[in-house]
């Protein structure tokens, strides 16, 4: 149990801060900023910061492809799917408080169907990612994992900038519907979409590597 809340304080942090990210770096109170690169940079580095204690998912999706794939307990992937939420959740009220939110941001609409495509397909690509740079017994002790997904945020928000929420991570789906900048029916999709694209991730990878 104890080493069950070392990781979920991990989790519970790198969700934190990348929810955080992502609601300062979208609405700066009028300075420049540059989104993708902020969330990726910042999922990069909690990644590199906690990924030796809990794996650094920081996203429940990642986590249930961890459990399918045989990388983490069940009872892990449940206590940190409900740390995440929590986590990200918290870190939508912070980021009420502390930036300006534009009070058109909630009328934000997106056609479903290309909606859905983009978030399975980065979602798989991230957890495809994940799995294959930081579980697999070929890639072990590497020092590129946490670039690696990093950049795969990156590269999705900028890709699908128009078409969907880039949230790619269920907390981070609740975290923004939390700020006001989403549409709940919009955000169960991305929510189903994620989670589809992270078993879908395990699959292939149970079905393309040996160990």
């Amino acid at each position: 149990m104890k080493e069950t809340l070392k990781k979920c304080l991990v989790e519970f942090i790198g969700t934190f801060f990348l929810v955080l990210t992502i609601g300062c770096s979208l609405f700066p109170n009028g300075q420049i900023s540059f989104p993708p690169m902020a969330i990726g940079f910042i999922l990069m580095v909690m990644i590199y910061a906690g990924g030796h204690i809990s794996g650094g998912h920081y996203n429940p999706a990642v986590s249930l492809s961890a459990a399918i794939r045989g990388a983490l307990s069940w009872k892990d992937f449940f206590a940190y799917a409900v740390t995440q939420c929590i986590s990200g959740f918290l870190a939508a009220l912070l980021v009420k408080y502390l930036v300006v939110i534009p009070p058109y941001s909630n009328e934000t609409a997106y056609s479903i169907v290309p909606m859905i495509i983009c978030e399975f397909l980065f979602t798989f690509a991230l957890c495809y990612t994940v799995l294959n740079t930081a579980t697999s017994e070929d890639t072990k002790g590497n020092s590129y994992y946490g670039l690696a997904i990093g950049s795969v945020v990156l590269v999705g928000i900028i890709a699908t900038a128009g078409t969907c929420y880039g949230a790619f991570n269920p907390a981070v789906a609740l975290g923004i519907l939390a700020m006001g900048i989403a549409q709940c029916k919009l955000i169960c999709f991305t929510v189903l979409a994620n989670l589809f694209a992270g078993a879908a991730a395990a699959g292939i990878y149970k079905l393309t590597n040996n160990n």
